[in-house]
C-alpha cells in the first residue's frame, strides 16, 4: 500500500465533504469557500465518520501511482477551505520598500512612480515591515527565504 494513500484524511469541524461515486467527483465546503474536483475512476473514495478514505482496487502500477495522488489532492482541498492560500514575500534591494496606506499597499520599486496595489475581496495584503509582506491568494516579488544565484560576471582577458 502507498504510505501516503492509506492515511485517512481527517475532516475538521465546519467542513463537509461530499463524494459522488457515479460522477467520480469530490466536493469540499468550508469556512473559506468550496472546492470541487474529479478523481480517477480506478480509485474509491468514501467518507466514514469524520474521515475520508481513498482505496485502490489492485497493486498495478497505474493504481499505485494514482492512490497517493488522489489522497493528496483531496487533503489539499480540505486544507484550502480551512486555511486558504498565502504567500510570504520580501523586497530585496537598496531603496526598495513598501508601506500600507489605508487598504492599499504602496511600493517603491525603482520606477519613476509608486506601485499601488489595493486590497480586494479575494486578495488581502498584510504588511509587516518595509521589506516583508504577505499576500493571501496572489503572486508577488520574491518568496521569503528564496535564494537567487547570480552568474559570475566577466573576468576580463588574461595578461600576456
Amino acid at each position: 500500500m502507498s504510505r501516503i494513500g492509506r492515511k485517512p484524511i481527517v475532516i475538521p469541524a465546519g467542513v463537509t465533504v461530499t463524494v459522488d461515486e457515479a460522477a467520480h467527483t469530490v466536493a469540499v465546503k468550508g469556512p473559506k469557500g468550496s472546492l470541487n474536483s474529479n478523481y480517477h475512476p480506478l480509485m474509491t473514495v468514501k467518507v466514514e465518520g469524520n474521515e475520508v478514505l481513498v482505496t485502490r482496487p489492485n497493486d498495478e502500477a497505474e493504481a499505485r501511482s494514482l492512490h497517493g495522488l488522489t489522497r493528496t489532492n483531496i487533503a489539499n482541498m480540505v486544507s484550502g477551505v480551512v486555511n486558504g492560500f498565502e504567500k510570504k514575500l520580501e523586497i530585496v534591494g537598496v531603496g526598495l520598500r513598501c508601506q500600507k496606506q489605508g487598504s492599499n499597499l504602496v511600493m517603491n520599486l525603482g520606477f519613476s512612480h509608486q506601485v499601488t496595489i489595493p486590497d480586494t475581496e479575494d486578495c488581502t495584503i498584510v504588511w509587516q515591515d518595509p521589506n516583508h509582506f504577505t499576500v493571501y491568494k496572489g503572486k508577488g516579488i520574491r518568496y521569503e527565504g528564496e535564494v537567487v544565484k547570480h552568474k559570475e560576471g566577466k573576468a576580463g582577458k588574461g595578461k600576456k
